[in-house]
């Protein structure tokens, strides 16, 4: 790595890390239930969510959507450890990549629940697989 490539890699990340800050005031109208989407969500579904930084405003007026974010989520996939919340989805953002996360994080945004039709549960557990292995990529 060149020493421009490594100053436009610290640049990006600080950028990210900057766009990534929730804009004040900027408050969901319609909040999730949490407890009704723990009920509802099935493994390979995928959540978008209506986010509410300054890269989620950019993201939704750049593509004129309500959504801003999306994330796979895949049950108890993974172990959890006693005591911790269980990470139940997987996304991806520039500041961390590819990560596992709680769906905890999403419970005071808008968020939609899309549904593949069709997955058998063999591909299903593909996928999910899938996304297992991306964990930590960049």
């Amino acid at each position: 790595m060149t020493i421009l490539d490594s100053a436009l890699d610290r640049f990006g990340r600080w950028l990210a890390r900057h766009l990534r800050r929730e804009v004040p005031g900027n408050e969901p109208f319609i909040p999730t239930d949490p407890e009704a989407l723990r009920r509802t969500l099935r493994p390979a579904d995928v959540l978008l969510v209506a986010g509410s930084s300054k890269l989620s405003t950019a993201v939704k007026y750049l593509t004129q959507s309500t959504w801003s974010h999306a994330a796979f989520y895949i049950g108890g996939a993974l172990p959890t450890p006693p005591g911790r919340e269980p990470q139940t989805l997987i996304e991806v953002n520039p500041v961390d990549g590819c990560v596992a996360v709680p769906l905890s994080k999403y419970e005071r945004f808008h968020t939609r629940i899309c549904r593949p039709i069709g997955l058998t549960p063999d591909d299903r557990d593909e996928v999910i697989r899938f996304a297992l292995s991306r964990l930590g990529a960049q």
